[in-house]
């Protein structure tokens, strides 16, 4: 794989140099990242690196039989012929679920210890955490989600080039000025990319080497596949029909014109009780996410969310465009058939790329049926924001809630240039990752 450059590595970087540092636990879906990040970084910021696999080589657990962390880190060095020093080696403790104790043990690392760099990663931590099978170290160790790459990642992936493209985005974002057109009609078939491909690392390797679509789709049916094959080995037995039925249901919904997530839609008769857990499961590890209706716009914005008015978000537009055999030429040119979806899947876009900004997003509706994508919070202010996935920007909804709830400003992102108009600031879809709190 060629070397990606992510975001989270300035965050790496912060965590090591930090006086308060704790164990760290990477958290995130399989196949966004995290093996191959932690590994770059121990590779490049430390004398050498220790790493430990907890799902290949099962007989570490063995090395767990003592809370010390000086004799565990003793037994270690010994089993991997490394010599393990304090803030020169990085000690990585990958898929840290499938040893317990490796992860109780955080705890007396941070308590005993800490002068060690250690951090732990798991794509199904919060599953094995709920089945309480850990004694969880609470406040003893720093969590970091990691998400797939954002669409200013998926650029710089592609040719440092691009570099340009993102500093001028940055610029017209910034001032408000509209970017100049060559720019602009760049950005908008490099986003149309993005929608096909996503921001799995792997898939957007392959997309980097070949510019090959259909290698693309390959080994997006692979990452899906690891998906499935997760959920029937790490699920009650009878949850993992259900669950693959919600997951695969997802992407299907988005195509309908009202998107709230509708139970009776994934089977004839269903009713929250009968999917909640599988929900549960799917939001767990990362795969998806979930959008609430807010009741009222007060504050605090969670204290009013309507918890069973939800709309449903894959991880990755890739893999949503994949799940539902979406070919390139549907996302890439115009094409009248795909509209319903498409902004189905804009949507989805916008809502992980403010998530990766790690944004609390919601919706709203009023009661004449107006209705605001998202909702949340930029510095102190609450600001409505609306996604059209072409340029036409006509909107009742946009104006009933200006009307009603008169908020400092508002965020349009559709396929029109950068501006600034009746209290309305226009953000093209390619931009939306400059959206920051």
């Amino acid at each position: 794989m060629e070397v990606i450059k992510r975001k989270i590595y300035q965050f790496l970087l912060e965590w090591k140099a930090s006086p308060e540092r704790k164990p760290l636990i990477l958290q995130g879906a399989r196949q966004v990242g995290k093996t191959y990040i932690v590994n770059l970084f121990g590779k490049h910021e430390y004398n050498n690196f220790v790493y430990c696999n907890f799902e290949e080589e099962k007989e570490l657990k063995s090395l767990f039989d003592t809370l010390e962390p000086k004799t565990i880190l003793q037994r270690i060095g010994y089993y991997k012929k490394k010599e393990i020093i304090p803030g020169h080696t990085l000690i990585i403790f990958d898929e840290v679920q499938a040893c317990p104790e490796a992860l109780t043990s955080l705890k007396y690392f941070n308590e005993r210890a800490n002068e060690y760099h250690i951090i732990a990663t798991g794509s199904l931590l919060g599953i094995a955490v709920n089945r309480n099978q850990y004694s969880f170290p609470v406040g003893k160790v720093q969590f970091k989600t990691m998400l797939p790459l954002d669409f200013e990642e998926f650029l710089l992936a592609q040719h440092d080039n691009y570099s340009v493209l993102v500093n001028e985005i940055k610029s017209s974002y910034q001032t408000n000025k509209p970017l100049p057109k060559l720019f602009h009609e760049d950005a908008l078939n490099l986003y149309r990319q993005y929608l096909f491909v996503g921001g799995m690392p792997e898939v957007v390797d392959v997309f980097v080497r070949t510019g090959n679509y259909e290698l693309v789709r390959i080994k997006q049916r692979a990452i899906l596949e690891s998906y499935f094959d997760d959920m029937s080995k790490y699920n009650s037995a009878t949850e993992v029909p259900k669950t693959k039925l919600v997951f695969e249901n997802i992407s299907t919904q988005l195509a309908k014109e009202n998107k709230k997530f509708k139970y009776s839609d994934v089977k004839k008769g269903g009713r929250s009780r009968d999917f909640e857990q599988s929900i549960k499961w799917i939001c767990t590890v990362g795969i998806a996410s979930q959008l609430y209706r807010l009741e009222q716009v007060k504050l605090p914005l969670e204290a009013y969310r309507a918890l069973d008015d939800f709309k449903f978000y894959m991880n990755d537009v890739g893999l949503c465009c994949a799940i539902q055999k979406i070919l390139p030429e549907d996302v890439l040119n115009p094409n009248s058939d795909f509209n319903d979806f498409k902004g189905g899947l804009t949507e989805n876009y916008v809502n992980n790329q403010l998530i990766a900004n790690e944004f609390d997003l919601y919706y709203w509706t009023s009661k004449s049926d107006a209705e605001i994508d998202f909702i949340t919070r930029i510095g102190v202010d609450i600001i409505p924001i609306e996604v059209k996935a072409n340029d036409n920007t006509r909107s009742k909804s946009l104006n009933v809630y200006i009307s009603t709830m008169k908020p400092k400003y508002a965020i349009r992102i559709s396929g029109k240039n950068f501006g600034f108009e009746n209290n309305i600031k226009s953000v093209p879809l390619y931009a939306v990752f400059c959206i920051c709190k």
